[in-house]
């Protein structure tokens, strides 16, 4: 079970002080957050792609790039790379740049976004948005197979021949499809034999175990051997000294972010009963002590399968100590109980 941390780079006011952190500030201090989760034995971090004023890393593989040198054994992976806006040759070449840097440790989660800012920016019709999505995927696949490309499509130039450079580290270059519960989407990372990632931030996390379930049928159907596969959650959450205090502190940055996403797409309010609701054991949050949150990742390897769990730390702007000591929590504390527990309950069975 590979426990890890992922971020979209926040910078929301600070609900204390109702001050705005500048985008320099808060990515330096996600250097930060990445050197020490691999510190604590953390086995991944993964930077989300934004394009809007309140999200600071448009670039993740440049900021886990700032990281790759001062780390030694953590992943660094995005979170997602919006592949539909993107062009899958610099993608390609910046991660396996990364790759480089960090001597074999760098992934790509590929996502068509559920956000729609870098349509626009970069000259695409979101008309064609499963279309870009399922072509650049696609060469994107091409690119990590072969060091020569030939390839031709309708949204991209076609290649002839050419080659890309630096190759990676790893053989093949991993690729991960992430995917926020769409059925066409888990279908489509089961056919081609990739790992999956699932963005559980909402109902109950049982809910997602029949996806899991058809991703493995569907791979399973096209020749892939199931027993290798990997499928990791991405969840909000924060580890406290205690469940009440972890509680406390993550509500109000959590408010505000939900509610200006749920303003943006029409969701009712979210309060403080909504939130008590998440945190349930059969919620979505991962919000309390070190025993609790093991607890409901453990509950999550058992009963959907998830083999990789990422929690997404802070939602919204929090005090950066703050942060700094969840992940502390969730390396030193969390990981070595939920380790413990999954291996004796696979050792049962």
């Amino acid at each position: 079970m590979e426990i890890g941390i992922s971020t979209f780079v926040e910078t929301t006011p600070d609900m204390q002080t109702g001050k705005l952190k500048s985008h320099a500030e808060r990515l330096r201090e996600v250097v930060e957050e990445i050197v020490l989760a691999d510190r604590v034995g953390l086995d991944v971090f993964g930077v989300g792609e934004h394009h809007r004023a309140d999200y600071a890393a448009s670039s993740p593989a440049v900021l886990l790039a700032a990281a790759a040198s001062q780390t030694f054994n953590i992943r660094l992976t995005s979170a997602v790379t919006v592949l539909s806006s993107a062009d899958p040759v610099r993608v390609f070449q910046d991660f396996a740049t990364l790759d480089g840097i960090s001597n074999g440790r760098a992934e790509i989660m590929a996502g068509r976004g559920s956000f729609i800012e870098s349509f626009p920016l970069f000259g695409q019709d979101l008309s064609d948005y499963n279309e870009l999505f399922n072509e650049k995927l696609d060469l994107l696949l091409k690119l990590r197979e072969s060091e020569i490309v030939t390839w031709d499509g309708k949204h991209r130039a076609a290649i002839y021949q050419r080659g890309v450079y630096p190759r990676p580290v790893q053989n093949p270059l991993p690729v991960w499809i992430g995917s926020g519960g769409n059925p066409e989407s888990v279908v489509r990372a089961g056919k081609l034999g990739l790992p999956l990632v699932l963005a559980i931030i909402g109902g109950r996390p049982t809910q997602f175990a029949p996806l899991v379930q058809l991703y493995k049928r569907t791979a399973a159907a096209a020749g892939h051997d199931v027993s290798k596969l990997t499928i990791a959650s991405h969840s909000h959450g924060f580890v406290g000294e205690t469940t009440r205090a972890a509680a406390d502190a993550f509500f109000p940055s959590t408010e505000y972010a939900m509610n200006v996403i749920g303003k943006e797409r029409g969701w009712g309010p979210y309060d403080r009963q909504a939130y008590d609701a998440a945190r349930s054991l059969e919620g979505a949050l991962y919000v309390g002590d070190a025993d609790y949150v093991a607890k409901k990742i453990i509950k999550l390897r058992k009963e959907v399968g998830i083999t990789r769990f990422l929690l997404h730390v802070p939602l919204g702007s929090m005090p950066h100590d703050e942060v700094m000591s969840a992940i502390r929590l969730l390396g030193a504390e969390v990981a070595p109980r939920v380790r413990e527990a999954i291996a004796e309950w696979e050792r049962e069975f």
